[in-house]
């Protein structure tokens, strides 16, 4: 990026403000970038953590494997998803708040014993899903928060920061260097009047 400028006081002023302005961000920037990889890894965590447990469980009921097909899959579903939304390190999150099933009704004497365990497992399996994916999508979102925090925090250390310091650096030169060479015309100026005056 290229840092437009003029060689007068006024663009030395403005970018000084620029400067200063970028300088006071940078350490809040970073703070908000590990604070971004910190909940990062959390979430990722978390996620891994729900895939595990999944899996733990339906290896627990594995041997009820061939009684699922005796399962009518209309006796629940997911009904509604409760979430909420928070802010973590300014990024807006949705947080899961409550998983609503819906029970069908079945009659508890035709049907095997199993069956009310059955939907207890369908139920802990969904819930588990469910949250596994909230912190899937959650670590995606916090993710993709933290790379364009990392680009700007880089922009500004790597490219913005040492290119205004460069332009005020060429511009106070270029402002001693005209008020030097204007001292020195003034010199030569009454010189040549000090010796007119003499002759």
């Amino acid at each position: 990026m290229a840092i437009k400028y003029q060689f007068n006081k006024t663009s030395l002023n403005e970018l000084g403000k620029q400067l200063k302005i970028r300088t006071r961000a940078l350490p809040t920037i970073k703070s908000k970038e590990s604070a971004l990889r910190l909940e990062v890894r959390k979430a990722r965590d978390m996620s891994e953590q729900y895939s595990a447990q999944i899996e733990e469980l339906l290896s627990r009921y594995d041997y009820m494997a061939q009684l699922w097909g005796e399962f009518d899959p209309e006796l629940i579903k997911v009904k509604d998803i409760e979430l909420n939304v928070t802010k973590i390190a300014g990024v807006r999150i949705p947080i899961l708040q409550n998983i609503i099933f819906e029970e069908k009704a079945y009659d508890l004497f035709s049907s095997p014993a199993w069956i009310y365990d059955g939907i207890n497992l369908l139920k802990q399996i969904a819930r588990l899903g469910i949250e596994g994916e909230f912190f899937r999508k959650k670590t995606e979102v916090l993710e993709y928060a933290r790379k364009k925090t990392t680009q700007k925090v880089n922009l500004y250390e790597k490219v913005q920061i040492p290119g205004y310091e460069d332009a005020i650096r060429k511009i106070k030169r270029y402002l001693e260097d005209e008020e030097n060479l204007s001292k020195s015309s003034q010199k030569i100026v009454k010189n040549k009047q000090a010796e007119e005056e003499t002759v």
